[in-house]
């Protein structure tokens, strides 16, 4: 099990931040996708460029202060929480990733994996709030 949380303080309002994190529609600035399925309400898919699939189980919606889901694919599965905090004209985030290795092969990697997709989420949303 690995788990990685990163905070980051944006100069946007926190609805602005929570609409593009959220959206499941307007995914264009995540360098990392090719495409966002939306199954129903609370269920989604994303497609990495290289076309791999996760699955994504919305278990919690606060609008403006919490979004948490469930993840899985073929390699990996896990919980994800992002924390929204208004701190006046700006808006910090705290994004918590807990995730197991399906495959022995994978847990000595999970950790690094994990912090590099994170650290590349965060500059796309950066780009994306200018």
């Amino acid at each position: 099990m690995a788990v990685i949380t990163r905070k980051a303080v944006f100069h946007q309002d926190i609805r602005t931040v929570w609409n593009v994190v959220t959206s499941l529609e307007k995914y264009s600035w995540r360098s990392d996708l090719s495409k966002i399925e939306i199954l129903n309400e609370w269920q989604f898919v994303e497609y990495t460029n290289e076309k791999y699939a996760t699955t994504f189980s919305i278990t919690l919606q606060e609008p403006y202060q919490r979004w948490e889901f469930d993840m899985e694919n073929d390699n990996m599965k896990g919980h994800w929480i992002g924390i929204f905090t208004a701190k006046g004209e700006q808006t910090e985030i705290e994004f918590t990733e807990d995730v197991t290795a399906k495959k022995l092969l994978m847990k000595p990697f999970v950790k690094a994996y994990l912090k590099k997709q994170q650290e590349q989420y965060i500059a796309d949303l950066e780009k994306a709030l200018l």
